[in-house]
């Protein structure tokens, strides 16, 4: 994010619920924050049909990104950021994945390294996660779901058009792929997914992203083992001092 900047972005995730065989959604608001040149906050809010036959208010969390580590070079740089992230959900555990997106309340923190070459961009995240499950207070209760896992992924993006710049408001496009896992901490469970994604930027101002994220290995009992997930993203510089 740009220092001073605010970037509202909505997306939905789609999928096809593995129980019950019902197409399902989340809606996801979030407000972005970049409060100088090396942090940035988020906050979200969901709205889904995923726990319950309707669509309800879901879960809130809050995530912060600090850039720790900087060095550029000429059409490079490389970037080295921690961050930390809470969230609140209404749902109780179903299923043995952990995710903060609203599916459990959690906290989760880890590093992100970026590295820039070109049209070419290679990101790599580890993080770990913890589910706080009301079961975790209770000593007599042995925990139907996992509690801690690490998440770990790798992606790549590339830039197709425009071959050469001649203005701020060329549209760009992007593809992407993306490697996304999970392994648990307390219990020999994982899973590995492949997420190709398409994004267009207009005007150097807007985002618009389209991805589909399916499962290649695992032994996990999740929700879905593919979904689809699309979003708009604006960005307005300069909206605060």
């Amino acid at each position: 994010m740009p220092s001073h900047a605010l970037s509202p972005k909505q997306y939905v995730k789609v999928l096809s619920n593995s129980r019950t065989n019902k197409l399902e959604s989340r809606y996801t608001s979030e407000m972005m924050i970049g409060i100088n040149k090396n942090l940035m906050i988020h906050a979200a809010a969901t709205l889904s049909d995923m726990y319950t036959e309707g669509h309800r208010w879901e879960s809130v969390r809050l995530y912060s990104k600090y850039r720790m580590y900087t060095k550029d070079g000429m059409f490079s740089h490389f970037r080295l950021a921690s961050f930390a992230e809470l969230a609140h959900s209404n749902n109780k555990p179903k299923y043995e994945e952990l995710s903060l997106d609203g599916d459990q309340s959690g906290v989760q923190f880890g590093f992100i390294a970026t590295q820039l070459l070109h049209k070419l961009a290679i990101s790599s995240t580890i993080s770990v996660i913890e589910s706080l499950q009301e079961s975790r207070r209770d000593p007599n209760y042995y925990p139907v779901y996992p509690y801690q896992a690490i998440n770990y992924s790798l992606s790549a993006g590339y830039l197709v058009a425009p071959k050469t710049y001649t203005s701020y408001d060329q549209t760009n496009f992007n593809i992407y792929l993306e490697v996304l896992a999970q392994n648990s901490l307390d219990r020999k469970l994982h899973f590995i997914d492949l997420a190709p994604a398409l994004q267009l930027i207009f005007n150097s101002s807007s985002k618009l992203n389209l991805g589909y994220r399916f499962q290649v290995a695992g032994n996990m009992n999740r929700m879905s083992n593919s979904s689809f997930l699309l979003s708009y993203e604006w960005v307005f510089l300069n909206a605060f001092k």
